[in-house]
């Protein structure tokens, strides 16, 4: 049996570069990969406001929080810890879209390991119980869990997106989603048509982002302390990240009051704005930090139990685990990547790929073919 190789785990403010045949990869077909990177970038307006990504209805189109221009292809490939690739400006800001609902997912998974979650089968409303949680701007209550349709619902139920939560959130209703066309997010996939009738709580998967900007909302309430600060504490500094990152919601659209603590919330990607806005380095590290089984030096930064758990197919969409895309049954990213692949993912191909038995992390930013990306960087690691 062959042992993989101890990761290199980069300091902070420096990552090494190695030469790929070193690390067990072919460089003819690497330079492959880096092409069809850069000959595949997305069909989009430099400015992204101009791309209506959820196909909204007219009157729930309307942008709530901030964008940017956005910049070209980019992206880094990372064999064994080391850089064996790299195209385009690797250090530019630009919006990450849904790759951000991987970064919600993992405050959950800390909040599990702590112990402020006890268990993901655990009601929500019973965590939000006897809070005030209100919108600052206006002082109305925000829709909640405690209704007869919202009452079962679980963190599992949030996290696979099978939530069916009913209500409105910063003036945008959870049924803005339904029937949702995926493929217009470069998921490959069109939503459910013709859909008229809500499920129970877990009856129905949906790739809702109401439903998971009220997740962010409700780990907001469980932290009591604003998500980006969170983030950069328990993993970005710890993992050497730049402090170029930013996390926005839609500014005083989602500025919120939970029992006096007024914070932005944030969102789970940039349906109408906001989300993560971070550079492809930072992005890698993320991945590495999942890599490496939640650890990064000597210190274990999120549990190997909540990456186990995350990455358990949802029985509705056996493609979806805890807000990271899987590769069962190798569909969503091919034969060469291994099957326990997995991602997280946004539109306009902005994705960190994360492949635990080739040792592979492959970030990629205005990508229109982020599977053909990943399936040739995962064909050129030489088998032993």
């Amino acid at each position: 049996m062959t042992t993989k190789p101890e990761l290199y785990l980069p300091p902070e403010g420096t990552w090494e570069r190695r030469n790929a045949s070193s690390v067990g990869i072919d460089p003819a077909a690497l330079d492959t990969a880096v092409q069809f990177a850069l000959d595949n970038e997305i069909d989009w307006p430099v400015d992204i406001r101009l791309a209506n990504v959820g196909d909204d209805a007219p009157e729930w189109a309307e942008k709530l929080g901030q964008f940017k221009e956005r910049g070209g292809p980019a992206g880094v490939i990372v064999k064994d810890g080391f850089i064996v690739a790299e195209w385009g400006d690797t250090e530019r800001v630009d919006l990450t879209y849904s790759a951000t609902k991987s970064y919600v997912a993992t405050m959950a998974g800390l909040a599990i390991d702590r112990g402020l979650i006890k268990s993901t089968s655990d009601r929500i409303v019973d965590y939000e119980a006897g809070k005030s949680i209100s919108q600052d701007a206006t002082g109305e209550r925000i829709d909640g869990f405690n209704t007869a349709q919202n009452r079962a619902i679980t963190w599992e139920h949030l996290l696979q997106q099978t939530s069916e939560w009913e209500g409105t959130l910063y003036g945008k209703p959870d049924i803005v989603d339904w029937n949702r066309n995926l493929a217009s997010v470069g998921l490959g996939q069109t939503g459910e048509t013709g859909r008229r009738d809500r499920k129970k709580p877990g009856g129905h998967w949906e790739y809702n982002d109401v439903r998971v900007n009220r997740t962010a909302l409700a780990l907001l309430a469980v932290w009591g302390e604003p998500l980006p600060g969170v983030l950069k504490r328990e993993v970005m500094d710890p993992v050497g990240a730049s402090n170029s990152w930013e996390w926005h919601g839609y500014d005083d659209h989602s500025v919120v009051n939970i029992d006096g603590l007024l914070s932005e919330s944030v969102s789970g990607g940039a349906h109408w704005g906001g989300g993560l806005w971070i550079n492809t380095l930072d992005h890698a590290r993320f991945g590495m930090l999942y890599l490496n089984r939640g650890r990064w030096g000597d210190r274990q930064i999120i549990s190997a139990r909540w990456i186990d758990m995350m990455t358990v197919p949802c029985g509705l969409n056996d493609q979806y685990g805890y807000m990271w895309w899987l590769n069962t049954g190798h569909v969503r990213y091919g034969e060469s990547a291994s099957e326990s692949t997995f991602a997280a993912s946004g539109a306009g191909g902005n994705s960190v790929v994360i492949d635990p038995e080739k040792n592979l992390v492959v970030v990629t930013r205005w990508c229109a073919d982020v599977p053909g990306v990943v399936d040739l960087a995962a064909r050129a690691v030489i088998e032993p």
